[in-house]
C-alpha cells in the first residue's frame, strides 16, 4: 500500500489579508509563491526548495499600510499547514538541525517537532549594522518575527544561531535554507519507529 502524502490546504482571510495555497510535505521542492513581498517570496522559495516541500502560496495584504500583517499572517498559515500536514506525527524523526553557509554568512537551525513552542535567536557578539538593515523594505526583524510566528503556529521548538555575516540578505538566506533542511529532516519518517516519537505517547 503506498504511503499517504502529507499535505495541507492553506486558507486565511481577514480584513487585512487574503491568503491561499497548499503545502505538500512529501514533495520535491517545487514552488509557486506570490506574497506581494518580493524578498519574502525569495526566502520561502529557498526554504521549500531545500526542504523538498511543494509550496503554492498566494497572498494579498494591506501593503499600503506596511508589510507586518502580510508577513505575520503568511507565517501563521505556513506554521499551521505543517502542523495539520504532520497530523499525529506518528513515525517522524522529530528532531532536525542544519548549518548552512551563504558567502560570508553562516547560520544554523535546530528543530524539535515536539508539540511545545519555543523560539530563540542567537546572534554574534558584535552584529554588523548591515545585518539589521532593510532590503526592499524587508528587515532582519521582519524575518525574526516571521520565524517566531511560524514556530508558534507549527507548535515546535526552533532555535536559530547566526555565526557570521556581513549583510542581512545573506544571513536570512542562510537561515531559511537551514530551516528548510532541518524541517525536512525532522519530518522524515523513521521506518524503525511505529508510534509517536515521545515518551508521553502524544505530540
Amino acid at each position: 500500500m503506498p504511503k499517504k502524502t502529507r499535505a495541507a490546504i492553506i486558507k486565511r482571510r481577514t480584513k487585512e489579508t487574503d491568503i491561499s495555497g497548499k503545502l505538500v510535505i512529501d514533495g520535491g521542492g517545487s514552488t509557486d509563491i506570490d506574497t506581494g513581498i518580493g524578498f519574502l517570496d525569495h526566502m520561502l522559495t529557498l526554504f521549500a526548495f531545500h526542504g523538498l516541500f511543494d509550496l503554492t502560496l498566494k497572498a494579498k495584504g494591506d501593503l499600503k499600510v506596511d508589510m507586518h500583517h502580510t508577513n505575520e499572517d503568511i507565517a501563521i498559515c505556513l506554521g499551521k499547514a505543517f502542523k495539520d500536514g504532520l497530523g499525529d506525527c506518528r513515525g517522524i524523526k522529530r528532531f532536525g538541525s542544519k548549518e548552512v553557509p551563504m558567502d560570508t554568512a553562516s547560520a544554523k537551525a535546530v528543530v524539535d517537532i515536539g508539540g511545545r513552542y519555543a523560539f530563540l535567536v542567537k546572534l554574534p557578539g558584535t552584529v554588523p549594522q548591515e545585518i539589521v538593515s532593510r532590503e526592499g523594505g524587508y528587515s532582519f526583524e521582519d524575518g525574526r518575527d516571521f520565524l517566531d510566528t511560524f514556530a508558534k503556529n507549527a507548535n515546535i521548538n526552533l532555535h536559530i544561531e547566526v555565526y557570521s555575516g556581513q549583510d542581512m540578505h545573506h544571513v536570512l538566506e542562510a537561515i531559511f535554507k537551514a530551516l528548510g533542511v532541518a524541517m525536512d529532516e525532522a519530518a522524515q519518517i523513521d521506518i524503525r519507529r511505529k508510534d509517536v516519537p515521545s515518551t508521553k505517547g502524544i505530540i
